[in-house]
């Protein structure tokens, strides 16, 4: 515990600070929780996109099969030019959000590939689609489990440090000051008596 002087005005620094931390903390332990549900429940929408994502790969793969001419379609038929992002705001911390993508996609000679390269492409761009925003979502956990980390630092500091410390120091000073009073109190009787003590000896000098 640092040193603290033990004075009628740093009896009221601590009762400031005292009243700081207990003004703070509910709001600290408020966004604590907000931001514990807010990345519970994007976790939960980036698993959601991810199993779509896989639930269409497979679709995919059993659809190109059809045709019995997989070895056509090469992943880099598609590929992503442009990733459209906005932002958004959560308990104060600045997220990406994801607003879709512009792909681009390979030359392929339209008279040698089957009819059905196009679908198979388009099929391509919504699960990379699903991938990015399963990203996005990831970057937005990143970020608030960051301020999460930050805010239950703060939230304890407050509970088990700074409250109990402050608190502490108010009690060790009004003690002191209370027996500095009471020993000023003694001293003046003590004092008084040894006065009327000198005025009894001084009238029976005087007789």
């Amino acid at each position: 515990m640092a040193k603290i002087k033990l004075t009628k005005n740093e009896q009221k620094t601590q009762k400031d600070a005292l009243k700081m931390y207990q003004r703070y903390l509910p709001t600290l332990t408020l966004k604590k929780q907000q931001l514990q549900s807010e990345i519970r429940i994007i976790d939960e929408k980036a698993k959601a996109v991810r199993a779509r994502k896989l639930a269409l790969e497979e679709d995919f793969r059993k659809w190109i099969s059809v045709f019995g001419e997989k070895d056509v379609f090469k992943p880099d038929m598609v590929t992503v030019k442009n990733i459209r992002k906005g932002w958004g705001n959560i308990a104060g911390v600045k997220i990406p959000v994801y607003e879709g993508a512009d792909f681009s996609r390979g030359d392929y000679n339209l008279y040698s590939t089957p009819l059905w390269i196009d679908l198979a492409a388009d099929r391509m761009e919504k699960a990379l689609e699903l991938d990015l925003e399963a990203e996005v979502l990831d970057e937005q956990v990143r970020l608030l489990s960051k301020e999460l980390r930050t805010t239950t630092q703060r939230v304890n500091l407050f509970e088990k440090v700074k409250i109990p410390e402050t608190k502490a120091n108010i009690k060790r000073i009004g003690i002191f000051l209370g027996d500095e009073q009471v020993n000023a109190v003694v001293r003046s009787k003590i004092s008084k008596k040894k006065l009327q003590a000198a005025a009894v000896v001084s009238g029976e000098a005087d007789q």
